[in-house]
């Protein structure tokens, strides 16, 4: 996510920038961002990793070599696949057919369906932005505003997703609105944005919001010092008062652009606001701006707001968030990937049409400022996470079956990606599928204990292994 804050470079801050190259690859020891006691595991427990939207892990991935591939085809587009403690995946999806939302409890084996359940339609965001608490229930809102937690156990007859709470939201929602995203902050109660641009925290059964009135398009972050918001407009951190009313301690307005760009959900920032930082690993907030024709990264200080720095992001654009750890981000390109469906309202881009480039950042933060120290051209189809116990960023490439950069196919391939964090240097470990239902919609994957990688698609999951790892052991 992003938010557009003027930089002025001085004699000083140049010169001190200039020293900081010469450490390149070699940043500050990564804090991790700290554990939410109300989430699943860090790294697999939401959709970004972890409340902080880090995108990072400390689980190693599946490495270099040459992988293992396994497939569920579920019939259904899966952009939220997460793991408790228990190691079972549960994929939160939206079917092909009737486009019903619908979570599916897969098995770590073998990766087919163990039980499915059928919910309410929604937003499209509100299939998305989900988490799994610290009972490794499964937590969004559904259709009708209401907060649920699916949980799943092995009974008798086999394995069960059963709702096992329901809270209703819709007193504090508006007439027509509907939640975007939520995330638990470190006292247990869940906060929540709208499609509209409400900020509710759930204490219990009561929920109190404060009315931002911008369009709230990605999910919100929430680290112990207070709840990042960012909106097509600002970015924002809030708190609850002593009265459990949230408010906005800080508002810092970003460059917009002048529309949503071909590749982007909505008009503004596509990323959700990442914490980072070498000492806490909350210490900045960082979002990409919508600025033409290149965006910028946008770090600003998570307590004050303060700038840090404003620099250009090598990328036209973007839907996906920072990842964050330590001093460095990582930022991936998604100008003119050609999603199948955007959400209502979503308006026609500027420009039209654009082909599918791809493209790679590392950002560091340092005392000057923030320097560029690698980019590639790698055509991220997913949004990156950030291996920290083997230093390499995991994805999915987009690879047209003829070859070449630009422009994109019903045929593409799309290949197992490894990029090495200090260089930028790529291996492909091996293809996940080709053709349009193999493709992965730059949705996030998620690498759990066991070196094992799932990654949604739009049929479904797939589980990517190293080649020789021994099949995990689960508890049943």
């Amino acid at each position: 996510m992003r938010d557009p804050l003027r930089f002025g470079h001085r004699v000083l801050a140049i010169a001190v920038s200039a020293a900081a190259l010469l450490l390149l690859g070699t940043p500050a020891p990564a804090a991790g961002p700290p554990a939410n006691p109300w989430l699943g595991p860090a790294g697999s427990a939401t959709m970004h990793g972890d409340a902080e939207s880090s995108d990072t892990t400390t689980a190693a991935g599946p490495g270099t070599g040459p992988v293992r591939v396994r497939t569920a085809k579920l019939g259904a587009a899966c952009p939220t696949v997460l793991a408790g403690r228990d190691g079972y995946p549960v994929a939160l999806c939206t079917t092909q057919l009737g486009r019903t939302p619908t979570v599916f409890l897969l098995d770590p084996e073998t990766t087919r369906p163990l039980a499915r359940l059928a919910l309410p339609k929604g937003s499209l965001l509100g299939g998305v932005y989900a988490y799994l608490d610290n009972r490794d229930r499964l937590v969004f809102v559904d259709g009708d505003n209401e907060l649920v937690r699916v949980a799943h156990r092995h009974t008798s007859s086999g394995w069960r997703l059963t709702i096992t709470e329901r809270t209703p939201l819709g007193s504090a929602i508006p007439e027509g609105d509907g939640v975007s995203s939520l995330m638990p902050d470190w006292r247990g109660r869940i906060w929540f944005g709208t499609n509209r641009g409400t900020v509710g925290v759930l204490d219990g059964s009561v929920a109190r919001t404060v009315r931002l009135g911008e369009q709230i398009a990605n999910s919100i972050s929430t680290a112990p010092g207070g709840t990042a918001v960012a909106t097509t407009h600002a970015l924002y951190r809030l708190s609850a008062g002593p009265d459990g009313v949230p408010h906005v301690d800080w508002r810092v307005a970003y460059e917009r652009g002048p529309g949503r760009k071909p590749g982007q959900l909505s008009w503004g920032t596509g990323a959700s606001p990442t914490f980072f930082g070498p000492r806490t690993g909350t210490e900045y907030l960082a979002i990409t701006d919508n600025a033409a024709p290149g965006e910028n990264l946008v770090v600003v200080d998570a307590r004050t707001g303060a700038p840090v720095c404003t620099t250009p992001s090598g990328i036209a654009g973007t839907e996906l968030s920072p990842v964050a750890s330590g001093d460095s981000v990582y930022l991936a390109s998604t100008y003119g990937y050609p999603y199948p469906a955007l959400p209502e309202g979503a308006g026609p881009s500027t420009p039209l049409l654009a082909p599918f480039t791809g493209g790679m950042t590392r950002i560091d933060v340092h005392a000057g400022g923030c320097s560029t120290v690698w980019r590639n051209h790698e055509r991220s189809a997913a949004v990156p996470r950030l291996s920290t116990a083997d230093g390499k960023l995991y994805t999915i490439t987009r690879e047209k079956p003829l070859g070449g950069a630009r422009g994109s196919t019903l045929f593409d391939h799309y290949e197992a990606a490894v990029i090495d964090a200090k260089t930028g240097h790529t291996s492909t470990a091996g293809r996940i599928g080709s053709g349009f239902f193999s493709d992965t919609l730059q949705m996030v994957g998620s690498i759990v204990p066991g070196r094992v990688q799932y990654q949604g698609t739009v049929d479904g999951v797939v589980a990517i292994r190293p080649a020789d790892a021994a099949q995990p052991a689960i508890a049943r």
